[in-house]
């Protein structure tokens, strides 16, 4: 295929048309059709069918990263990206103190696309690049609370055993307990400016990755750094992702932009109180 140039972030334009163009929809044939699995029913196989209304939620979706403190070498972005286990309990324990209830973004997507009801305070927990310590610290808070989340998986890297990050048999035993193993991209390269052969490879790499280790299939985009453009979320569409989030600050979502779901950073310094101060927002 011919290289497509490099368009800007869709983050500085207004919007994003839901129909991918005529070159997107070409490549359908190139791509996989999707077929019932025996996946459990908390992370279904096919998209809710829209109703046809445009809807917007404010559905706070925190971004978290590193669930350990760093270490003493540690330069100012490891830093700033980890969350001790201490007070990532203080968070979850504060949020069920004040009401929030965890949902998946697979109750968000069929929230906004066909008015599927929803916890009055819902909050969706995502971590980005599947560190082991998501496994070895997050995950087991999360359970004795029965609380969800998301982690977003460079395929490539737990492929290559790297010790920082999850291994398959830690994904699956996460996914049998509700946590949602979703696409962070195969090498965490950015997706932005790519030609059309590498958005496939990514897209189709990271679903096929994932559906073969888990025998689920994602259905959610985290862009690696943040970075994509109007061409990213075609290639991703025609791969049959449902949405991608984004690292724009936000938690007004919209039915018109699913893969430009913004989301809430979370850091080291994130307190408690300044946690459920992002939360209330009206942004």
């Amino acid at each position: 295929m011919a290289t497509v140039p490099e368009l800007p972030l869709v983050d500085e334009t207004p919007t994003v048309s839901a129909t991918p163009s005529p070159t997107a929809l070409s490549l359908f044939a190139l791509l996989p059709t999707p077929t019932p699995t025996s996946e459990p029913t908390r992370f279904p196989t096919y998209a809710p069918t829209p109703d046809g209304i445009v809807r917007t939620l404010r559905v706070p979706i925190l971004m978290y990263h590193y669930l350990s403190e760093p270490p003493p070498d540690a330069d100012i972005y490891r830093r700033d990206l980890s969350v001790s286990p201490t007070l990532f309990a203080e968070h979850l324990d504060r949020m069920l103190a004040e009401g929030y209830v965890t949902v998946s973004l697979y109750q968000v997507i069929d929230a906004l696309q066909r008015g599927a009801p929803l916890p009055d305070k819902p909050v969706v927990i995502t971590f980005d690049d599947g560190y082991r310590d998501n496994y070895e610290n997050a995950f087991p808070l999360l359970r004795e609370r029965g609380m969800v989340a998301t982690i977003f998986v460079v395929t490539d890297f737990i492929d290559e055993q790297r010790p920082a990050y999850l291994t398959w048999d830690m994904a699956r035993e996460m996914l049998a307990a509700g946590i949602s193993i979703e696409s962070h991209g195969r090498n965490h390269v950015s997706l932005a400016g790519k030609d059309d052969d590498y958005l496939v490879w990514q897209a189709l790499g990271s679903l096929e990755t994932i559906e073969y280790e888990l025998g689920v299939r994602p259905r959610f985009i985290s862009y690696p750094a943040g970075e994509y453009d109007r061409r990213t979320i075609e290639i991703f569409q025609s791969a049959h992702y449902w949405a991608g989030v984004t690292t724009r600050q936000g938690a007004t979502l919209d039915n018109q932009r699913l893969f430009e779901l913004p989301r809430v950073r979370v850091r080291n310094t994130t307190t408690a109180d300044e946690l459920i101060r992002l939360l209330s927002l009206d942004w």
